[in-house]
């Protein structure tokens, strides 16, 4: 029933719309008007918006959030673990085009942002869609923070939990970088005796640097006693230049270590002495701690995370240098054997200075550019979309001829490498996959069909194509419908195999009745036909009184 359903829709179209034998090239669309759909898997790879008039594939600058995306230290600073995603205990990207749509992607967190917080595009923030912008002129004292708070007891910082191993990373765009403006903040409370304690983590502006101070934070391993621990930077931060920061706790040394923009600023111990090899305070979560994100700050902060390890430095790059892979769904070239002859691409290179976005556009060629971005493109194809896996990948410059890629079923992959200085992406605007559809086998010819009582005999010289394997003999008591029933033989149409003559009995005397028939072969591995066009049409009308021993052979 299944092959009688698809034969049944493969000729519905082909009556409407003619014969498919010898068609010229045809061309199946990707991308551009016809959207990213079909990108089906995509590796480190987005769609943007604002590069060309249709959404392009290029690389996710939020990427460094992988394993790829940063490189252990080295030295004394060395087997510290990646920054992966099962090691985030917090991630806020600010990517979502309002603010109330903020939140954690682990989901330990609560995100709240208050009405003097505004979202920035694309243009303006560090990696993905967008950033978070405080202190916007005309918003009122006070009113610019967003608010993190842990809704479970998976967060590293839900009240009570021993923390160990921790990093704290974001980026940062001062607009002004004054002294006092309190980039950071987390305040708890914990128990003191009979009373309460307060429980801070500041981050402030001073001097253009980073100041950061713990109190009451390393606890002691019986909890009564605390190191306060404070450290700043080295390095000017500078306003309106996006810088990284990153802290991170060992909690088998005490070590803390302040790293900016890759580079080691400051190194202190959470410890009894100072120094390593003593006894470690480690971090106890207060009660009702809360995160503020720019409470008193005029500028822009993206991509803040916190993870459950001591992890290695993390790349500063917009783009991870190990790039991004995108593979296409498979696609359906409609006919077996079909071949490709080329694949015709349009793409080019962006990136983003201050706030100006800057494109590169070219179409087909080698897709690498001065600065070393670039793409690099393969093909693939199979006669059954079930072993596709299995053919080899084969490399493509895109405009290019290419030969031996036939199959009825393609699939292509796209590299995407980024600059040398990472800080450019190549994107892929459309693909045009050119080809030769493969020719369906050519019809029997010299159809003839003779009436006889309840029935009747056809007769037909065998298809000129070799490849042909058998006929479909399709009949009906309706002009033009191809699918009767009623037969001896079954319901239209009847697989025949390679025979070229078919008596049909059980037919009604007196009723005239339609014939074609077409030749078929196999789809290698598949029950589905590839069928070619039909015959032309004869009719009879079975009468009573008529025999085959009547029949002229």
């Amino acid at each position: 029933m299944k092959k009688r359903n698809f034969i049944h829709i493969v000729y519905i179209l082909l009556f409407i719309s003619g014969s498919v034998y010898g068609v010229g090239e045809r061309t199946i669309s990707l991308g551009g008007q016809q959207t990213w759909r079909m990108a089906e898997q995509r590796t480190d790879v987005t769609e943007l918006r604002s590069v060309r008039p249709y959404p392009v594939l290029a690389l996710s600058s939020a990427s460094a959030t992988s394993a790829s995306g940063y490189s252990a230290a080295s030295g004394v600073l060395g087997n510290f673990s990646p920054l992966t995603e099962p090691a985030f205990d917090m991630s806020v990207s600010f990517d979502e085009s309002q603010t109330g749509l903020y939140r954690d992607s682990a989901l330990h967190y609560r995100i709240s942002a208050q009405s003097g917080v505004e979202t920035a595009d694309r243009r303006y923030a560090r990696a993905g869609a967008g950033a978070a912008l405080f202190g916007s002129t005309g918003a009122a004292p006070g009113s610019s923070a967003v608010a993190i708070e842990p809704q479970s007891r998976a967060a590293l910082f839900a009240a009570g939990n021993m923390i160990r191993d921790f990093t704290i990373e974001f980026w940062l765009y001062p607009m002004n970088m004054e002294n006092g403006e309190q980039i950071l903040s987390w305040v708890s409370t914990r128990p003191s005796g009979a009373d309460y304690s307060v429980q801070r983590i500041q981050c402030t502006a001073s001097r253009n640097r980073l100041q950061w101070s713990f109190v009451n934070f390393f606890a002691s391993a019986s909890g009564s006693s605390y190191k306060n621990i404070e450290f700043s930077g080295n390095t000017h931060v500078i306003p309106k230049v996006w810088s990284h920061h990153l802290v991170r706790f060992d909690a088998s040394t005490g070590m803390i270590e302040y790293i900016v923009d890759g580079a080691s600023e400051a190194i202190t111990y959470a410890t009894v002495t100072g120094r390593e090899s003593s006894e470690v305070f480690t971090p106890i979560a207060g009660n009702g701690g809360v995160f503020l994100l720019g409470e008193r700050f005029m500028g822009l902060i993206d991509e803040f995370k916190i993870h459950s390890v001591c992890a290695g430095r993390s790349s500063v790059q917009r783009y991870a240098p190990s790039g991004g892979r995108v593979v296409t769904a498979t696609v359906d070239l409609g006919e077996n054997s079909s071949g490709v002859l080329r694949v015709d691409a349009s793409g080019g290179r962006t990136s983003i200075r201050g706030t100006s976005i800057n494109n590169e556009f070219r179409e087909n060629g080698r897709f690498r550019f001065s600065d070393d971005a670039e793409m690099n493109f393969f093909i693939r194809a199979s006669e059954n979309p079930y072993l596709l896996s299995s053919s080899p990948w084969v490399s493509f410059t895109p405009g290019a001829g290419i030969s031996g890629v036939q199959g009825r079923y393609v699939q292509i992959a796209v590299d995407f490498y980024p600059s040398a200085d990472g800080e450019s992406s190549p994107y892929l605007d459309e693909l045009h996959i050119i080809f030769q559809p493969g020719e369906p086998p050519l019809p029997p010819r010299n159809l003839t069909a003779t009436a006889v009582d309840g029935g009747v005999m056809l007769r037909w010289r065998h298809s000129p194509d070799a490849n042909a394997e058998g006929y479909l003999v399709y009949y009906s008591s309706v002009r033009g419908e191809l699918f009767g029933e009623g037969s001896a033989l079954g319901p239209s149409p009847l697989d025949v195999g390679k025979t070229n003559s078919l008596f049909i009995g059980g037919l009604v005397n007196g009723t005239l009745y339609y014939f074609r028939i077409a030749s078929y072969d196999h789809i290698t591995g598949s029950i589905n036909y590839s069928i070619g066009e039909f015959s032309g049409e004869v009719t009879a009308r079975p009468l009573a009184g008529l025999s085959l021993s009547d029949i002229n052979y």
